[in-house]
C-alpha cells in the first residue's frame, strides 16, 4: 500500500508532463502561416462543435486537418500529415457502414449491399457531408495548394473527412465514431442512395454486359451544339453494334452517363407484345 501511494504522485505527473508537452510542441512552434494561438485554439473549439466532440488529445484533430502540403511550413515530415488517420478512418467508416447497411436491408444480396456502400462512401458523397460541416475553412494547406483551389477540391476534404473519423476513434473509441457517422453520413441515406450524381451508369452497364457476355459498351459522340463555353453533347452508346441509349449533357462524361442510364432502362423494361 505504501508502494502504491508513492507511485501515484509520479505516474501522474510523467501524465502531466507528457501532456503539457505535447502541448507545447504543437502550439509553439507554429509559424506565421498559422493563425495565433488564441484564434486558433477556438477555430478548433468551432470545429469540435460541429463534430460534436471534444477531443481530449487535440494534437489528433490538428493532425488530421493537416494536408501534406503543409508539412514544408512545419518541417515535418510525411508521417505528420492526416494520410494516416486517413487510413483508419476510412476502414472504421466502411466498418460501421456495412453494419448498418446489413440491419437497413435483410433481403439484400451481397452485390446489392456492396453496391450501396459505394455510393455511401465515395469520394463526392463524402465531399458533399464535409461540406455540409465547414471542414474545408479548417484544413492546414501551404499557400500553394490553396490557392489552387484546395479548401474545395473533393479529394481533400473526403480525406479530411476520413480522417477525422480515424481522430475521434483514437480520442473517444468506436461507439462515439460509430454515433458520429450515423449522424453525419447516415441519417438521409436514402437520399444518397437514390441521388443520380452518386450513381455509375457506366459501371452498372458494363458489369451488365460482361456478365452476359455481350462485350464493352462503346461511346460514340454524335453531335454537339452551342457556344464553346456552353455546349450540349449528345452521346449514343453501342451494345453489339446496336444502339440501347442516347444521352446528352454539359460535358461528354455527362452525356455518355445519361446514354448508359437510357441503356440500363431499355435492358430492364421487359418487351411488351
Amino acid at each position: 500500500m505504501t508502494a502504491s501511494r508513492q507511485r501515484r504522485p509520479v505516474q501522474r505527473k510523467t501524465v502531466h508532463e507528457f501532456l503539457s508537452g505535447l502541448l507545447s510542441r504543437l502550439f509553439s512552434h507554429r509559424p506565421a502561416a498559422l493563425p495565433g494561438n488564441g484564434r486558433w485554439l477556438e477555430q478548433l473549439r468551432t470545429l469540435e462543435r460541429r463534430i460534436g466532440h471534444t477531443f481530449r488529445h487535440r494534437d489528433l484533430l490538428v493532425q488530421a486537418l493537416k494536408h501534406r502540403s503543409y508539412l514544408s511550413v512545419l518541417n515535418e515530415d510525411r508521417i505528420a500529415s492526416y494520410e494516416r488517420l486517413e487510413f483508419l478512418g476510412d476502414a472504421v467508416l466502411n466498418m460501421v457502414v456495412s453494419e448498418f447497411l446489413y440491419s437497413a436491408f435483410p433481403r439484400d444480396e451481397e452485390g446489392d449491399l456492396t453496391k450501396h456502400k459505394a455510393l455511401l462512401v465515395n469520394k463526392k458523397t463524402l465531399a458533399r457531408k464535409a461540406e455540409d460541416l465547414g471542414i474545408g475553412e479548417f484544413v492546414l494547406l501551404s499557400d500553394g495548394e490553396e490557392r489552387s483551389g484546395g479548401r474545395t477540391r473533393t479529394s481533400i476534404l473526403s480525406d479530411v473527412l476520413e480522417s477525422i473519423v480515424g481522430a475521434l476513434l483514437l480520442d473517444a473509441g468506436y461507439h462515439r465514431t460509430r454515433t458520429f457517422i450515423q449522424q453525419n453520413l447516415l441519417l438521409d441515406f436514402h437520399g444518397v442512395l437514390d441521388d443520380e450524381r452518386n450513381q455509375n451508369f457506366k459501371g452498372e452497364l458494363l458489369e451488365y454486359t460482361q456478365s452476359h457476355d455481350w462485350g464493352m459498351p462503346a461511346y460514340t459522340l454524335v453531335d454537339s451544339t452551342g457556344p464553346e463555353h456552353q455546349k450540349e453533347f449528345t452521346v449514343e452508346v453501342l451494345i453489339r453494334n446496336e444502339v440501347f441509349g442516347v444521352g446528352k449533357g454539359m460535358t461528354k462524361k455527362d452525356a455518355e452517363q445519361q446514354a448508359a442510364k437510357e441503356a440500363l432502362i431499355r435492358i430492364r423494361t421487359p418487351e411488351t407484345a
